[in-house]
Formats: C-alpha cells, structure tokens, sequence
C-alpha cells in the first residue's frame, strides 16, 4: 500500500506539469518516446547483467506495450482535448476495468470489489469539472482508451507475478516492461510525430523528470505495489489521484474547484478502502 500511495503524491504533479508546460507545446509523440526510452536507461543495468527467460521477458514487454506504451499514446492526446481537471475526472472508470477485468481472469466474480471501484467512480464524480470542453465526447473516448490499457497492464502484472514467485525482486527484469513500451512509441513517433521540440530548458527538465522519477521509478512502484494488494484496493487507489492531482492544480496553479465537493469525494474514496481493508491479495 506504501508504494501506491508514494507514487499517486508523486504522478499527482506529472498532471499540472504536462498540461501547463507540454500539451500543445511539445509533441506529443515525442514526449512518449523521451518518457520511455529514460526509464528505459533506468534500468539497463540490471537488464545488461541479468537474464531473464524469454517467455519471461516477452510477457513482461507486451504488459509494457500495453500499460505504457498504448496508454500513453491516448493519455497525451487528450491533453489537446481536455483541460487537467477534466482528464483527472475522465479516469474515474479505472476502477471498475480493474475489478472486472481481474475477476474474468481469476474466474468468480466479487461483489464486494465492484461495489467499492463503483463507489470510487461516484467519488470521483462528486469531484466532476462541470465546464465541458471544445472536443469533450472525442476527449472522453480517448482517456478511456487510456484507462482501459492502464487497467489491463496493472490486472496482467498483478496475475503475472502471483505465477512467478522467483521474479521476486523485480527491479532486476521490470526493464522489458519498459523495452516493450518503446517498441510502440518509437513507431508511433516516428509515423505520426511533429517537429515540435523542447525549446526552453523548464520543458527539458520536466521531460526528464516524467522520464526517470515519474515513469522510471513511479511505474515500478505502482506496479510493485499492485501485486501486494487486493485487486478491489487497487482498483480504488486509482482513483486517489483525482483528489491529489486536483489538490495540486489548486495549490500551485490557483485553479478554481469547489471545496466541498473535493472533501465529500476524498471521504467516499476512503469508504471505498475501507470496504476492501480486509481482504487478501
């Protein structure tokens, strides 16, 4: 719970920084492939000296592919669409993609989890930005697309190591989670991507930023943290970035919300934890 919680104090900045000093300034392709291929440098040590099996690396890679390379690609888009608070709000339906997702691939449904990830949906809601957006439907479309390859990474990483308990440490073969989502970015960039560079030295530094801490180490933690708890925790502790992320919209960026709102969504969002304290992994 420690790692998920870091990484969501941690990702609720990346938000504020790529709306205000990368969306519509710097491509947005070329954006992915610099945030992949840092965490990639990341962690090439451990990928130079240690082996992985193959059938190992290559689940490892398409997790990769999925959870960061497709999701990054819709996730960056919708910044041309949306603005901060309205993606922040859009991810809502993580949750229940988590919950739903899991329970098919483990075979039984539970209730209890689906009514918790749709309490962090109403949560979230609660916390809605209600001014609509130029492209708001296509906007939408696209942080789902988001949400769903996010879901599905997280759900296949978790089951992946519950069936590999000698990957124990996991730092020592992460690295082709991030090879597999450069083997989508670099194509992507290199199809679809604009000459449209950092030209100041604030937006190099939060490219590299996103790079090494963010995905370098955040995804790790995230994903390190997913597999040490339940999926109805995981499925709400998706949600806990909307508040956190809003916070810090309204902190350093003086951005208007309505308080009351913001602490009726955080309290549903703690229920929603407290309906899966007691389960297990």
């Amino acid at each position: 719970m420690s790692y998920l919680v870091t990484v969501t104090l941690l990702w609720a900045f990346s938000f504020s920084l790529i709306g205000v000093y990368l969306a519509g300034q710097v491509d947005a392709y070329f954006a992915v492939l610099m945030r992949i291929a840092l965490a990639v440098l990341v962690f090439l040590p451990w990928l130079l000296r240690k082996p992985v099996a193959l059938a190992d690396a290559f689940l490892l890679a398409a997790l990769g592919a999925v959870q960061l390379g497709l999701m990054y690609i819709f996730y960056y888009q919708s910044f041309l669409l949306l603005s901060v608070p309205q993606i922040l709000v859009f991810t809502i339906f993580t949750p229940v993609y988590i919950t739903l997702l899991y329970d098919v691939l483990d075979g039984h449904f539970n209730p209890r989890f689906l009514f918790a990830a749709l309490l962090a949906v109403v949560a979230a809601a609660v916390m809605r930005d209600t001014l609509p957006a130029v492209n708001y439907w296509l906007g939408f479309l696209v942080v789902q697309g988001a949400n769903f390859c996010f879901a599905a990474g997280q759900v296949g990483y978790k089951k992946f190591m519950a069936s590999k308990a000698h990957l124990s440490a996991g730092h020592q073969q992460f690295g082709w989670f991030y090879v597999g989502a450069l083997v989508i970015a670099l194509p992507a960039w290199l199809l679809l991507g604009q000459a449209q560079y950092p030209t100041t030295p604030v937006q190099w530094a939060v490219l590299f930023w996103l790079g090494l801490v963010a995905s370098g180490a955040g995804y790790f933690w995230w994903n390190k943290g997913a597999s040490q708890v339940s999926s109805g925790t995981l499925a709400v502790m998706n949600n806990a970035l909307i508040p956190t992320g809003l916070l810090v919209n309204i902190l350093i960026w003086q951005r208007d919300t309505d308080i009351s709102k913001l602490v009726l969504g955080i309290a549903l969002l703690l229920l929603s934890l407290w309906l899966c304290r007691r389960h297990a992994v």
